[in-house]
């Protein structure tokens, strides 16, 4: 069988790697034995010094899984970069404070404060203890997502040690010591066995 064959403008190539009687292709054989060398063009080295640098501008993260933080996270911007994105959302901000005096309403009410920021953790560990809902809707029960959010108090009450005032401090600790007793109530309860008669309502005898 003739390997290429010209038919109506398309050239029909022979992929097979043995001969009709089992053997291998005397083509195939020398293909295998004899490979051609890519031969580089000018362009390509400035093509693949340009694609390594778009990798590692787009890809900050390492081929290596066991490589540390430090070699996984990408340089910080400079100080002038940050300074320029600060007073960018700084000039945002007070655009929209002046949207939200304009509607009657104080810019007070929505300024975040590390009161505020603690409450909102406070209540979202309630929620997920199913011990508070929103209204209108049924308590939810999530209790891996109650844990990291108090974990996450915890590791806030580690990392700005020193760093607060008595109020934030004793607002702060209040808090942990709440969620955390709700946490281990919740826990306990769901740990015990089903008492006799409570699916049904009734005492047993």
């Amino acid at each position: 069988m003739a390997e290429k064959r010209q038919d109506s403008g398309f050239t029909v190539t022979d992929r097979r790697l043995f001969t009709g009687d089992g053997e291998l292709r005397s083509d195939v054989r020398e293909e295998q034995e004899t490979p051609k060398p890519a031969i580089p063009s000018a362009a390509q080295p400035a093509a693949t010094e340009t694609n390594s640098q778009a990798a590692k501008s787009v890809t900050p993260f390492p081929a290596d899984e066991n490589a540390s933080a430090e070699q996984i996270m990408p340089p910080p911007p400079t100080a002038a970069e940050q300074n320029a994105q600060a007073d960018a959302y700084r000039k945002s901000s007070q655009d929209l404070d002046s949207r939200v005096e304009l509607s009657g309403r104080s810019a007070k009410e929505f300024e975040m404060t590390f009161e505020r920021f603690l409450a909102s953790l406070y209540m979202t560990a309630m929620l997920q203890l199913g011990l508070m809902h929103q209204q209108g809707e049924q308590p939810r029960l999530d209790i891996i997502g109650a844990r990291q959010t108090i974990d996450t108090l915890t590791l806030l009450a580690e990392k700005t040690k020193g760093n607060l005032t008595p109020t934030e401090q004793t607002f702060l600790q209040n808090s942990l010591y709440e969620v955390r007793m709700a946490y281990v109530e919740v826990t306990n309860t769901l740990s015990r066995p089903p008492q006799p008669g409570a699916a049904t309502g009734t005492s047993g005898r």
